[in-house]
């Protein structure tokens, strides 16, 4: 976002859909706003200033909010295209106050657009930024509309009455974002994005009549598919292409055309918008190439088409793209030069890549599911994956969203919508850039285990993102999370025909964390019955190749109503002795008559491929091993769903002001690695427990603070930019004498700078010992890390990661997750470590980085962990300055 020192626009969208730009005022300003207040209607102006204001007063208004910003003063303004269209500033009360004046003011035409509530947002952004903890105004009486603006913006907003005038006022929060804000998103999102995917006109620029041109065949396209509503092409000769009515110029096109798609090439495509601006364009679909992929000279000719396309409220998918499809029947959009369209399905779909986009509605096409909607984002240079996931949220035909990823513009602002979208629809992602070589490595144990790809995997838990490993088990579980029953657990039934396979699919579903267990001898019983002398009646069920179809499907239909299994995995194998066919057909109505049971097929050997099994088109796979792993991410997004969120988590004892003077003034003296004494403050005045150590510069010092301590004790250096202390002999542990610390002191000093000296602690022993901590990153913000610790943290790699804010429920989903939890919980009869304070460790060290994003690096390591609480015994900070990033209560376009 900008701050308040400076000029930069942030672009933002209206609820009406419309593309504004929010900036802090200027002193430049005075003709836009002197024209603003002289444009406002009577009683605009009345309610604003409570009575009609003279020219001089407008002026002295003017020239009030011109000043320049300060720790006093914040002004912000709207801008349509140039012109100044509303304006929210605060003004401290006094100098030290945390409490502010407010007031707002929107041009009359503009009003209903949700303008007031943005400014307000922007103004409340920067207000936290200066230290201001609350926001408060005079409203008359009969402004509702800006009564409405204060509760929107804070449930807990309050108004008093008193002599004719109301009193409002909101607190600023605490920078993270409500669910008000999320839906505001969504409603303008959905408005902005309803001329790309559900337009009325279609205009198709660069469409010749060469055949296997872009434009000429996406034109074809458009046409051959049913574009229910007005098409056009533009082509220099004016000639019709494809039976489709031309035009010389976008500008000679009937208005109002909703949507251009634009096969021009690069240089000509600003011109094209510009054009498209004067008939009312709102999309365009760019599928020219020669932009960002092409270098510095394309990323700037990306720049400047973005905010040409900003001014004019039109939003931009690509370019570089292969197009966008609507299937739905009264829409019938697919405006691409994808080889074919498919049909109708509930799979929304979005990719950077081409190729990848035409393999999904390829898979989509031939398998029968279909997809509601395709965006192929290329570039992504406006329309983004975060713009369609809040799209996708209400789209009725949506019912799972496949995303294909190549960077994050906003991670954060992705993390908080896509976990809204999964508490309603299933979400498949695949981020690429997994390999080593995108890996980077931090100075510390936590900067190196919360690598890129680690992040983006917690991120994805986190949100419920189903990952699969790759593009076709993405469209394997696509087929059974976008129609099908969830499971309601993780246990597995295994029926088939074919033993072999039963015990394949048997062992893959252990190996994907589900269960296989034995069915209760009633039912075994039963299976025998119906199945005959061939039948191996527990789970996995084999029913042997001369099964019939009757005696299959009696034997599948005990098994899904005995109540013993959450999925169903059905095992078909075709032979030249037995109806595969008739097999399906009879286990088609089984499966119909178990509507909440998920069930998948495998059916190897069939004559002519088979993609869905009875009404409800259960997903049959080739591979037992495809069916089980869809299974597998089907079990554990349900799983993900039926969890609880959790909320805030209330921690006393928390002493931020103390905190933030600490961090400011080491950030003040060039910030880096921090000594022993100023992290053990920082961290407790968050409540987090640091054994205390002894500063020592010589040997005597260190031998009378460990006569004072009491033997054993630790001795290690003190110099904070030694990270690995046990690596290069930088700690000495068990010393029980003078002696031994006097031998030790020489060695340990060594492995610092000079002059650094040591630290002297009590030995400290309990049964586990962990690894917790913190790195922050621009983009995705501040990870928390817990894992095993000690000298093995790195070798065993047993790491858990939460991007904060972490809920109250994470610190216990984090230690749950890692596979020595056993260690934690009483292993072989070992007395269980007090969990309950290990969680209260990481909520807090979780707060304190969503707190002071300074915090660069924090490395607890090691975190002694037993039954009478858990105490960090070493601890390593870096602050380092985070400059301008993400608000992530802002609702705001991403940067052009």
């Amino acid at each position: 976002m900008y701050r308040s020192d400076t000029g930069t626009a942030t672009d933002v969208l209206t609820s009406d859909g419309g593309i504004i730009a929010v900036r802090p005022v200027r002193p430049d300003d005075r003709p836009g706003l002197s024209a603003l207040y002289r444009a406002g209607s009577p009683e605009s102006l009345r309610l604003r200033f409570f009575a009609a204001p003279s020219g001089p007063s407008l002026d002295v208004e003017v020239d009030r909010l011109c000043r320049p910003q300060s720790t006093r003063h914040l002004a912000v303004l709207a801008l349509d295209g140039d012109d100044v269209i509303g304006v929210a500033a605060c003004d401290r009360t006094d100098d030290t106050g945390h409490q502010a004046e407010f007031a707002v003011f929107v041009a009359d035409v503009h009003h209903g657009r949700g303008i007031a509530t943005l400014l307000l947002e922007h103004l409340t952004a920067l207000a936290r930024q200066e230290g201001i903890r609350q926001l408060v105004g005079e409203v008359l009486p009969g402004n509702m509309a800006m009564l409405r603006v204060a509760r929107d913006l804070d449930a807990h907003a309050w108004s008093r009455f008193d002599d004719g005038i109301v009193d409002v006022g909101f607190d600023v929060g605490t920078g993270e974002p409500s669910s008000a804000v999320d839906m505001r998103d969504r409603t303008a999102e959905r408005a902005s994005l309803s001329a790309l995917l559900s337009p009325r006109s279609v205009a198709v620029v660069g469409a010749g009549h060469r055949a296997g041109g872009v434009g000429h065949e996406t034109a074809r396209a458009l046409r051959e598919y049913g574009f229910s509503g007005r098409l056009h092409v533009v082509n220099r000769s004016g000639r019709d292409v494809a039976g489709i009515a031309a035009c010389r110029s976008v500008r000679r096109l009937p208005p109002p055309v909703d949507l251009l798609v634009v096969a021009v090439p690069a240089a000509d495509v600003p011109g094209v918008l510009a054009d498209g601006a004067a008939v009312g364009v709102r999309a365009a679909v760019v599928l020219s190439a020669g932009f960002a992929e092409t270098g510095p000279d394309g990323r700037e000719r990306q720049h400047e088409l973005v905010e040409l396309a900003r001014r004019n409220g039109i939003r931009v998918v690509g370019p570089n793209c292969l197009g966008v499809v609507n299937t739905d029947p009264q829409v019938r959009l697919n405006a691409s030069f994808a080889p074919a369209a498919p049909g109708a399905g509930g799979l929304a779909v979005a990719a950077q890549s081409g190729a990848v986009g035409i393999a999904v509605m390829e898979d989509a096409r031939r398998s029968g599911h279909g997809v509601s909607s395709f965006v192929s984002l290329g570039n992504k240079a406006d329309v983004s994956g975060n713009d369609l996931i809040a799209y996708w949220y209400d789209d009725p035909a949506t019912r799972a969203v496949a995303l294909y990823l190549e960077s994050f513009g906003n991670p954060r602002k992705f993390a908080r919508t896509v976990r809204a979208l999964s508490r309603r629809k299933p979400v498949l992602a695949i981020k690429s850039g997994r390999s080593d070589s995108g890996r980077r490595a931090g100075a510390s144990h936590t900067a190196a285990a919360a690598a890129p790809a680690a992040t983006v995997d917690a991120l994805f838990a986190q949100a419920g993102v189903v990952r699969p490993d790759g593009l076709g088990e993405l469209m394997d579980a696509a087929r059974m999370l976008t129609d099908q029953p969830l499971p309601t657990g993780p246990r597995l039934a295994v029926v088939g025909n074919a033993g072999g396979l039963n015990v394949l699919a048997a062992d893959a579903a252990e190996a994907a964390g589900l269960t296989v267990p034995p069915l209760s001898a009633a039912v075994r019983d039963q299976v025998a019955s119906v199945a005959g002398a061939a039948a191996g009646p527990d789970n996995p069920v084999d029913l042997g190749a001369g099964a019939s179809p009757a005696a299959f499907a009696e034997a599948v239909a005990t098994v899904a109503g005995s109540g013993e299994a959450d999925m169903l995995l059905l095992v078909v194998i075709g032979t030249r002795a037995n109806d595969a066919a008739g097999i399906l057909a009879a286990l088609g109505s089984v499966a119909d008559r178990h509507p909440d049971l998920s069930v998948a097929v495998a059916a190897i050997g069939l004559p002519e491929p088979t993609f869905g099994l009875g009404r409800r088109k259960a997903p049959v796979y080739d591979l037992p091993e495809k069916a089980v792993r869809a299974l597998a991410h089907a079990s554990r997004y349900a799983e993900w769903r039926r969890q609880p969120l959790g909320g805030r988590a209330d921690l006393p004892d928390i002493r931020t002001g103390p905190a933030r003077a600490l961090v400011e003034s080491a950030l003040a003296a060039g910030g880096g690695w921090q000594s022993y004494e100023l992290t053990s403050q920082i961290l407790a005045a968050y409540g987090i427990s640091l054994e205390p150590a002894w500063p020592a510069l010589s040997a005597d010092q260190a031998v009378i603070a460990a006569d004072r301590i009491g033997y054993p004790v630790v001795l290690k250096s003190a110099d904070p930019d030694l990270v690995h202390k046990t690596d290069v002999q930088g700690v000495c542990l068990g010393l029980s004498n003078p002696d031994q610390v006097r031998r030790a002191y020489g060695t340990v000093c060594a492995a610092g700078r000079p002059g650094t000296g040591a630290l002297v602690q009590r030995q400290r022993t309990e049964p586990v010992e962990l690894v917790a901590g913190v790195t922050h990153d621009a983009l995705f913000g501040s990870v928390v890390l817990l894992g095993l610790g000690g000298v093995q943290t790195d070798l065993l790699g047993d790491h858990a990661l939460r991007l904060v804010p972490m809920t109250d429920l994470d610190a216990g989903r984090m230690w749950r997750s890692l596979r020595g939890a056993p260690l934690l919980t009483g292993y072989r009869g070992a007395e269980p470590v007090d969990t309950a304070a290990l969680e209260d460790l990481l909520l807090r060290v979780g707060r304190l980085a969503e707190d002071f994003p300074a915090i660069a690096e924090l490395d607890l390591n090691p975190v002694l962990a037993g039954p009478g609480g858990v105490v960090a015994v070493d601890a390593k900070l870096r602050l380092a300055p985070t400059g301008t990033e993400p608000d992530p209560t802002l609702r705001a376009l991403r940067a052009a």
